[in-house]
Parts: C-alpha cells; sequence; structure tokens
C-alpha cells in the first residue's frame, strides 16, 4: 500500500512539473504598451491594404480559404472582370495606382476572403424589400443611376472615403489610417479625403437624434487592450457608401480596436441597422504597422468631374434617341 502510494505521489509531482513547463513555455497573451495617460497605445499610421473586401466574393467557395483557395481566388482578383469597350478611365498602365496590399487578409492565422464573419456565408444579410428598394437585386448595372449627383455613392462623390467612415473598410487606393490619442478624445485621421473622426471618450451619451452627420456621431470607451467606439445619428443622405454597403440613419455601428501585436490592430466591427438587415452582422480584418507618412489625397468635395460623367450620360442617350429616331 505504502508502495502504491509512493507512486501516486510520484506520479502527481510529474504531472505538476509537466503542466508548469507547459505554462511556462506557453506564449502569453500580447499586452498593448501604454502612453503617458495609462492608455493603451494605439498611436501611429496604420494601412488595412488587402485583396479582402467587405464581403466574400461569389467565386471564393467559402470565407476562410485553404492556400490552395486563396490561390485561385487571388488570380481571379488581380485580373478583375474585363473592360468593356469604351470604359473612359486611366488603366495601371497608365498611371493609375491601385493599393490592395501583398493578398488576402490573414485573421488568427486564417486566410480571409472576405472581412463579413456573421453570417457565415460572408454576406450582407439584406431585408428583401430593402434588397427591391435599393435596386441590388441583380448584378451591378453601371449605367443605373446616373441622372443625379446624389445618387452616386459617397465615395464616387469624394464626400466619404472607405475607412473613413465606420464601418472603415478597406479601399482600393490611399489605405493609411493615422490614430492620436488625448484624455478626453481618439483622432482617427483617413489618408484618403484627409477626413478626421474625433471619438469623444468617457462621455456615453450621444447627440440629440436631431444632430445628424455623415460620419455618426462617436462616442468611445476603454475595455481593457481594446478601443470600443459606438456611432449612431448618421444622415440619411450618407446612405450610399461603397460597393453594396448601405447604412441607414437609423443604424448603430459598434467598432473594436485592439493591439494585437507590436506591427499589427485587429479591426472588429458589429452593425445594426433593421431598417436594411435581417441581423447584426460581423465583420473584421486586420490594419498592419506602417512607418509611411500620409500625405495629402486630393479630391474636390462633390467630384466635380461628376458634371462631366452625366453630360456623358445624356450625351449617349441623345445619340441613341437620334439613332431609333433614324431607323423609324
Amino acid at each position: 500500500m505504502q508502495g502504491f502510494q509512493g507512486v501516486a505521489v510520484a506520479i502527481c509531482a510529474a504531472v505538476a512539473v509537466a503542466t508548469a513547463a507547459a505554462a511556462a513555455a506557453a506564449p502569453s497573451p500580447y499586452r498593448a504598451p501604454r502612453n503617458a495617460l495609462g492608455q493603451p497605445d494605439l498611436e501611429g499610421v496604420w494601412s488595412n491594404a488587402t485583396y479582402t473586401r467587405l464581403e466574400r466574393p461569389l467565386y471564393a467557395p467559402r470565407v476562410v480559404l485553404t492556400p490552395q483557395e486563396a490561390a485561385k481566388a487571388a488570380a481571379r482578383f488581380v485580373a478583375g472582370p474585363p473592360a468593356a469597350a469604351g470604359d473612359v478611365g486611366q488603366t495601371e498602365s497608365e498611371g493609375a495606382t491601385n493599393d490592395f496590399g501583398a493578398g488576402y487578409a490573414r485573421v488568427r492565422g486564417e486566410i480571409r476572403s472576405g472581412m463579413i464573419v456573421d453570417p457565415a456565408d460572408g454576406r450582407l444579410p439584406f431585408r428583401a424589400d430593402a434588397l427591391k428598394r435599393l435596386e441590388l437585386e441583380g448584378p451591378p448595372d453601371p449605367s443605373a443611376h446616373r441622372d443625379n449627383p446624389e445618387e452616386r455613392t459617397n465615395t464616387e462623390r469624394c464626400l466619404s472615403g472607405e475607412d473613413a467612415s465606420p464601418p472603415a473598410l478597406p479601399s482600393p487606393d490611399s489605405n493609411f489610417i493615422q490614430i492620436v490619442q488625448t484624455r478626453d478624445a481618439v483622432a482617427i485621421h483617413s489618408e484618403k479625403y484627409h477626413d478626421v473622426r474625433i471619438v469623444r471618450l468617457g462621455d456615453r451619451t450621444h447627440a440629440p437624434a436631431n444632430v445628424r452627420t455623415w460620419n455618426g456621431d462617436e462616442i468611445g470607451h476603454w475595455e481593457g487592450d481594446t478601443l470600443v467606439v459606438e456611432t449612431t445619428n448618421f444622415t440619411p443622405a450618407a446612405l450610399l457608401r461603397y460597393g453594396r454597403l448601405r447604412i441607414s440613419g437609423g443604424a448603430t455601428v459598434v467598432e473594436r480596436f485592439t493591439r494585437t501585436s507590436a506591427q499589427e490592430l485587429l479591426y472588429q466591427v458589429a452593425v445594426t441597422d433593421p431598417d436594411l438587415y435581417t441581423q447584426t452582422w460581423r465583420a473584421e480584418l486586420p490594419f498592419q504597422a506602417s512607418k509611411a507618412r500620409i500625405l495629402e489625397d486630393a479630391c474636390h468635395e462633390g467630384n466635380y468631374s461628376l458634371a462631366g460623367i452625366l453630360a456623358g450620360a445624356r450625351a449617349e442617350e441623345r445619340r441613341a434617341a437620334q439613332a431609333a429616331a433614324g431607323s423609324n
């Protein structure tokens, strides 16, 4: 009996030693450095340039891709849709510069084809009536909504960049943001169209409901290493964002900024918008630290070229009408 007890004690001691050794070997969770105010230090320039878009593209089989699937999807992404005859604009070889990063983003080691993780299909969960009302049911029609500038997206009108209004999205260009912290506020400066978001800290009350802005009313607080930003009070005029994204005046957007390493900032967002979506949808994407300087990204507010674009559409319509009249 004493021999059995001695063996049991020895086994327990060995297990305890092994457990302690494993705990010592396991990496401890990253803890963001603190600034002079004692806040997690998120300051600096960050980039979210990536192939990963908000929604999973239909040619990608799932949100989390294998390396082989990512290579196939990347080839499709880089190739892009074929240009239609008579397109107006520049190709990359003619001087336009795209900024899509080095490939698809990785979150917790997973290759992501889209930012959206809930719903699991990686697509925006539009209400059926909203899809019809917003004319998003079928393939995009590049000739649609050419009558009025107000029917074009905020980014096309140079009113707000893709990562300047919550939720922050990667852009085809100008993907840098700069974060500056004070005791009472956090400023998030977007390279594109030089927007600056001011997040009030310590204020848990939003502005009155009749106060509406393009970027909404933003309040924030700290949860451990995470900056949590809640935004409401969007103007209904800011409905059209980028791609298929739409945000109504009644939406609430909750963002979480967490520094996960010296070189990475994890961005997570939850959007609740019952007027447009069947559920709260969630997305995430890493920002990478950069030593770049943010330079001026010049685009006239309202995009002066829209006058030419709309005039061109009217000219096309006149030619079509004249051709139809001549054939009769």
